[in-house]
């Protein structure tokens, strides 16, 4: 009765990934798949890398930036195929996304709800960093402004506000309901509403603010 139990929950937490992918595409953000946790063994990523660096959180593919689509019939048939595969969204091309430790997005949704300021979808991941999404600036003038701040890459946060990471061009981010190693999870705080997204540069400030007051 357990096993039956337990096979109905991952049946359930498969197809819950399939829709939350589906529903994306259909709202217009290009996703592409994921690496996730395994279920045993002496690994907690489904990828063959050995000592992987960043365990369920990385897209399966290199070419990810490429091959990330909107097209239903492609999602469908990608979480077909690899119905436990979390979820990876590009930045740079429809939003931006702050990511902060979770005590500076604590700090900073205080903040803007005080002073009534513009805030658009918020995801945890983990409990440990929160995704502030907003609108993007595109194709900047000024490159020393922007990077790509996935894995491997440098650099990995914003020089003046240690412990922030804006994800732009060429970057991503893992989605909701995405699963992390040990049982946590990504999950909305402020689910996407399809209102505009916030100014970047405006969230900037109280998120760098945040961090120092959080630190």
């Amino acid at each position: 009765m357990l096993a039956v139990s337990g096979n109905k929950r991952q049946r359930a937490a498969r197809d819950r990934m399939a829709a939350a992918a589906r529903a994306y595409a259909e709202y217009g953000w290009p996703c592409a798949p994921g690496a996730h946790p395994t279920a045993g063994g002496d690994r907690v990523c489904s990828c063959d890398r050995v000592g992987c660096p960043d365990p369920a959180a990385h897209p399966l593919s290199g070419a990810w930036a490429l091959h990330a689509s909107v097209d239903r019939e492609v999602v469908d048939r990608w979480w077909a195929k690899r119905p436990d595969a979390n979820i990876i969204l590009p930045t740079g091309r429809v939003f931006d996304v702050f990511d902060v430790p979770a005590a500076a997005g604590e700090v900073a949704l205080a903040r803007i709800e005080r002073e009534g300021l513009p805030v658009g979808p918020v995801a945890s991941v983990g409990g440990e960093r929160y995704l502030f999404f907003v609108a993007t600036r595109g194709a900047p003038v000024d490159e020393d402004e922007w990077w790509s701040c996935h894995l491997d890459c440098s650099p990995e946060t914003v020089t003046e506000t240690p412990g922030m990471r804006w994800h732009c061009r060429d970057s991503y981010v893992l989605a909701p309901p995405s699963v992390l190693p040990y049982g946590r999870e990504v999950a909305w705080i402020r689910p996407p509403d399809g209102g505009p997204l916030p100014d970047p540069l405006r969230l900037l400030e109280v998120l760098s603010d945040s961090c120092e007051a959080a630190q």
